[in-house]
């Protein structure tokens, strides 16, 4: 799990008050590539069904140790169409656009055809502070 570029600064901002930081919405996004901390190597999945899905503060545990994880699944739509081989998953500021906050190696890939569901089962995505 990376922190983006993005985030690192806003956070540092805020934490000498430089700059509030005020989370909105994080909607959760796949990737066939490593998007990389500048966003440089985003690729998500385009057609097919295919769009972040928002998560609220219900969605996630709370935080402890220094990790969070999602207390909810997240499924995206059932493609309808090829997504190809995801292999990231990456956290995001809006629904289309906006900035990519964090983004992680998915344990196993998977490859989305016509009709398969991405999901994300409980605590499998973990966002970790050290």
């Amino acid at each position: 799990m990376s922190f983006s570029d993005y985030l690192e600064n806003s956070l540092l901002n805020h934490t000498v008050g430089k700059a509030a930081y005020i989370m909105p919405t994080a909607y959760v996004g796949l990737s066939t590539t490593n998007p990389l901390e500048d966003a440089t190597g985003l690729a998500e999945p385009v057609g097919s069904a295919y769009a972040r899905i928002a998560t609220g503060a219900l969605d996630w545990n709370s935080a402890a140790a220094g990790s969070i994880d999602n207390a909810n699944t997240i499924t995206f739509p059932t493609a309808t169409g090829a997504w190809g081989t995801v292999t990231y998953f990456a956290i995001f500021d809006a629904l289309t656009a906006g900035n990519m906050l964090t983004s992680g190696v998915l344990t196993i890939s998977k490859t989305i055809g016509n009709g398969d569901t991405a999901s994300f089962a409980p605590g499998q995505i973990t966002i970790t502070l050290d």
